[in-house]
């Protein structure tokens, strides 16, 4: 059954990584890592229930379920203003302005593919995109293609990388589904599908962050070089996903893939801890799988969150199996055409 079947477990804990990720690091989200040992040494427990980080990934998730697994930038729109109360809700002030903007004038006066124009860098988009990676399990291009598409209802143009960044944190989950994936190939797939031209600057940021995570390979040492070197890593905004994305990679390659080791270097790290550390604990999290995951860590949000957080999982599992028997389908469809003699 499919609530038995590895493919749910993953998908499972990639939601609970991603969940836990950001609500470990609520506390540590915009501090130096030196104001962070200061106030609470090393931190590696649940305290808080996560931010908007969760939030939009839960409507993300609604839209592809309700959608088949093909939602795109007007779908998601309609499921931000279906949920309206849950943006604007007790934790609107944990929301960057490039999604309330965006909010806000596809309510008042503008079409979803116009929304984006005029704002600001962020992780927004890549923040939340694990659930593509999820409907399109095993299929790092298809999700790659599709985070472009909707990420592009939050930034494009002159903030197009960011984009990028969500393409990149999709292909990387699709490709931790992999019965054959390994932490060198999620990495690579996270690099694979985004736009050479284009995207040259974040393949560039990527590739400097894994180059300083191979020469430091001790977490506290490569914490400190990356601040000793602010200027090639840090951004002026410090949610600008040409940071986060390139350091959300560096950690699951320090801490080999394990949601034990990488969400805690995460939220450790400052800046902008909880959503650095929702897209590596989601990546981590589909890649080794429930067991993977400490128990303390589950248990620290109840058995209603965990059956809320299980119960989307097959959701999105279903919905993902559905859309490969649509395609394969139309794949059938086109071979018996192809097949066809010509008329001449």
């Amino acid at each position: 059954m499919l609530e038995q079947s590895v493919f749910a477990d993953k998908a499972f804990a990639c939601l609970l990584g991603g969940l836990i990720g950001d609500a470990m690091g609520t506390p540590t989200e915009g501090r130096d890592y030196r104001q962070i040992e200061e106030a609470y040494g090393w931190v590696e427990e649940v305290c808080c229930d996560g931010t908007d980080d969760t939030i939009m990934k839960h409507i993300l998730a609604e839209v592809l379920i309700e959608t088949g697994g093909y939602a795109g930038r007007d779908a998601w729109a309609a499921g931000w203003l279906r949920r309206w109360d849950a943006i604007f809700g007790q934790k609107v002030n944990k929301f960057f302005v490039s999604v309330l903007h965006t909010a806000h004038k596809l309510r008042r006066h503008t079409v979803p593919r116009m929304a984006a124009l005029g704002n600001m860098p962020s992780s927004s988009s890549a923040m939340c995109i694990a659930p593509v990676g999820i409907v399109n399990a095993c299929n790092p291009r298809q999700a790659a293609l599709q985070a472009y598409a909707l990420a592009s209802l939050i930034h494009v143009h002159d903030v197009g990388f960011c984009q990028d960044g969500a393409s990149a944190i999709a292909a990387a989950v699709a490709e931790a589904f992999r019965p054959q994936a390994t932490t060198e190939t999620i990495l690579d797939a996270a690099m694979a599908y985004i736009e050479p031209l284009s995207g040259q600057e974040m393949l560039e940021r990527i590739e400097a962050a894994q180059t300083l995570a191979r020469e430091f390979p001790d977490y506290r040492l490569f914490r400190e070089r990356l601040y000793a070197q602010a200027e090639r890593f840090f951004l002026p905004i410090a949610c600008d996903s040409r940071e986060t994305v390139p350091l959300a990679l560096a950690l699951l390659q320090l801490g080999d893939g394990d949601p034990a080791r990488c969400i805690p270097y995460g939220v450790n790290l400052g800046r902008d801890a909880d959503t650095i550390a929702t897209m590596v604990g989601g990546i981590a999290g589909a890649y080794r799988g429930l067991g993977a995951i400490p128990d303390r860590w589950q248990r620290a949000f109840g058995a209603e969150t965990l059956a809320e957080q299980r119960a989307l999982a097959e959701r999105l599992c279903a919905t993902a199996l559905a859309k490969v028997d649509e395609e394969r389908a139309a794949g059938e469809a086109l071979k018996q055409i192809a097949a066809l003699p010509r008329r001449v």
